[in-house]
């Protein structure tokens, strides 16, 4: 059996003691869906049924539940000295328990960050696994970083992380590392995973240096970190481009990672412990870690590690030795593929071309037909797949590839129809960072050119603010959202929907912004209205009436002219806000009160009607807190403010 890149000639490792609790872990408080700091969990956006109430795991758990039914299988490919070295998944885990006991013995500190800067190799996966297993809630974040980072970029990444430690691949990346190290107070080390260094200091260290430190960190030691682990806390950054300012960390927690791979296999038909991919594409973008690491662990997928200049040419050498049996493509990979298959059809006879040209015609054909539901089988597509398809595959190296996906950027028609012509369809994938990558999904049964699929099951979408053509702003819901910017709360605040799911104890999600908006419209004295309900047995209302604002934009305890009106339709001399409530004004409370009840009357749930409210003293304001500057109203930040009136609704509730 294959040793290890850091010793290659081991013997078979020993059994490697595992944690001791295989429990599901419990969940940190929450009560937010939000965070934009590291030390802070998030509540999940879990439902009482279906897809979305699947039980939270843990990176760890997820990896335990492979390990100990798949512990002897291939896990990871790469070359040494041009031959394959392969490790099993056993070994796999050993390595990371070692990295992550090498993070511990360095002092990594709880929520800080461990960067690592080089193309994909095992040490990148055992560094980024490592510092998981290492304890987010104890230790720190992975977060990765693209490889033509200038020295500021890395910098900027590096800090905003507050990097503890740094793993780089080899000497130009480290000499990137070094000309901003002075900027970085949170660094401790900086390990090398490439070649030799090639000056000796302190806090640098070759990977069999790093590998070594934790030799003396117990297993006990690092079980107990594991066990403390938790799915709704952050144990991935992944920065955005930046290309409209800094880049912005994308927390993803545990939850975020396990469910969203868990949820988009249920769409492909891939098979346990059979699988193979080849990992070229970024890590540091969120596609590249779905599908080369964590999509590869959920189902035991074999991964072949490229070699650093794949996109540069070597890409199809490797395709064709690892023969994935699964394979993902950006648009401009397919796009290279066409333009050198085109470029050698070019020189071909004129009777291959010929051949090509029926052979293509007849694919297209056959696959519109399947697209289509048809799934008609032309003549002559027995021989058009023997003459041209099979051979084709075999050249690209996608002979045993059940399924092509593309995403991460827009493909175009002809590209799509050229790879379809060829029996190659290609499913696209769309989501964002933000989702944990993936939000919809193609597979082989069910596709549309040109389309990205269906939503993963337990996810939703809402197409906000449409336009007379029906194009407007994609929204998202789902246990795929990330938790929010670290560091960012202008910029999370930006990310969110206002109408931002309640989801009540019984597991009903209810947008709230209808229903308040449903109540201010049939009672027109009504300012502001919150709905509540979040965790609790049933619907209830905080409301606030029209009043005058005085020349700072601050609300007063004057009604306003409008409520002013209302009150004199029906009987009421009250002219302050103060007044109604001391006397608990009838004709005012019935008002709200029939008001409700003709909006519950609409409502298709008992759930969804509201069955208390409250008036408040003051309306809600920018300088009072209640909104933020675009005067969108801050839900948690009024939750806290009227804490004890709310308990007051819910005294007693059953």
């Amino acid at each position: 059996m294959a040793g290890c890149p850091c010793c290659p000639n081991t013997e078979e490792p020993k059994a490697v003691p595992l944690s001791p609790t295989n429990a599901v872990p419990a969940l940190a408080p929450a009560d937010q869906l939000w965070s934009t700091s590291r030390d802070q969990a998030v509540r999940l956006r879990m439902e009482g049924s279906g897809p979305a109430s699947r039980t939270p795991l843990t990176i760890h758990q997820m990896f335990l539940g492979t390990l100990e039914n798949y512990g002897d299988h291939s896990a990871l490919a790469y070359k040494e000295e041009g031959q394959w070295v392969k490790l099993t998944y056993r070994q796999y885990y050993q390595q990371c328990r070692a990295a992550a006991k090498s993070f511990l013995k360095l002092g990594l500190e709880r929520y800080h960050g461990v960067g690592i800067l080089g193309f994909n190799a095992p040490e990148w996966f055992f560094s980024a696994i490592g510092c998981i297993l290492a304890g987010v809630s104890f230790v720190g974040l992975a977060t990765g970083i693209y490889t033509t980072n200038s020295p500021e970029a890395c910098q900027y990444v590096a800090a905003n992380c507050e990097a503890n430690v740094l793993v780089v691949e080899n000497q130009a990346q480290l000499d990137k590392i070094l000309k901003v190290k002075d900027q970085l107070p949170h660094l401790k080390a900086i390990v090398q995973y490439k070649g030799s260094l090639k000056q000796k200091l302190p806090f640098l260290y070759t990977w069999e240096e790093f590998m070594k430190l934790g030799e003396e960190v117990s297993e006990e030691q690092l079980n107990a970190v594991i066990d403390s682990l938790q799915a709704n806390e952050c144990c991935s950054l992944i920065y955005t481009s930046g290309t409209t300012g800094n880049p912005k960390g994308v927390m993803l927690s545990h939850d975020n990672v396990t469910w969203t791979v868990q949820s988009a296999l249920t769409m492909v038909n891939l098979k346990y412990a059979e699988e193979v991919v080849v990992s070229y594409l970024p890590l540091s973008h969120a596609a590249a870690q779905m599908f080369d690491m964590w999509m590869c662990i959920c189902y035991a997928v074999t991964t072949y590690f490229a070699e650093p200049d794949a996109l540069k040419g070597s890409l199809g050498t490797t395709l064709k030795e690892a023969r994935p049996t699964c394979f993902l493509g950006v648009p401009r990979v397919w796009e290279k593929m066409q333009e050198k298959m085109k470029a050698v059809g070019a020189k071909a006879s004129p009777m291959r071309k010929r051949v090509a040209d029926w052979a293509k015609a007849i694919g297209l054909q056959y696959n519109y037909s399947a697209m289509n539901g048809e799934n008609v089988v032309p003549w002559g597509f027995g021989l058009a797949n023997s003459l041209v398809f099979t051979k084709v595959r075999a050249a690209l190296g996608l002979d045993r590839c059940k399924i092509c996906f593309t995403g991460a950027a827009p493909i175009t028609k002809d590209t799509l129809d050229y790879f379809m012509s060829l029996n190659i369809p290609l499913m696209e994938l769309y989501g964002m960072s933000e989702s944990s990558g993936p939000h919809t999904v193609s597979c082989n049964e069910e596709y549309r050119i040109t389309s990205c699929g269906k939503v993963m099951p337990g996810c939703k979408t809402k197409l906000d603010n449409p336009d007379k053509d029906g194009n407007g702003e994609i929204c998202f819901w789902g246990r795929h959202v990330f938790m929010g910017y670290l560091n960012m709360p202008d910029k999370t605040m930006e990310a969110i929907d206002p109408e931002e799911l309640i989801i009540t104890a019984g597991g009903e999600n209810i947008p709230p912004v209808p229903i308040e908006e449903a109540l201010k419209a049939e009672v027109p004295i009504i300012s502001n209205a919150m709905l509540l309900g979040d965790k609790l047995k049933f619907l209830s209302m905080l409301v606030t009436l029209k009043c005058v604002v005085n020349d700072n934009g601050e609300p007063t305890d004057k009604l306003s002219p409008e409520a002013l009106d209302v009150c004199r339709q029906l009987g009421i001399t009250a002219t302050k806000v103060s007044e109604i409530i001391a006397n608990m004004e009838p004709a005012v409370y019935n008002s709200i009160q029939e008001g409700m009840e003709r909006v519950n009357a609409r409502a298709t749930s008992n759930a969804q009607k509201v069955q208390k409210f409250t008036i408040l003293e003051r309306d809600f304001s920018v300088s009072g807190g209640e909104l933020g500057p675009t005067m969108k109203l801050r839900r948690p930040i009024v939750m806290k403010m009227y804490q004890e009136k709310i308990n007051e609704m819910y005294a007693g509730a059953k």
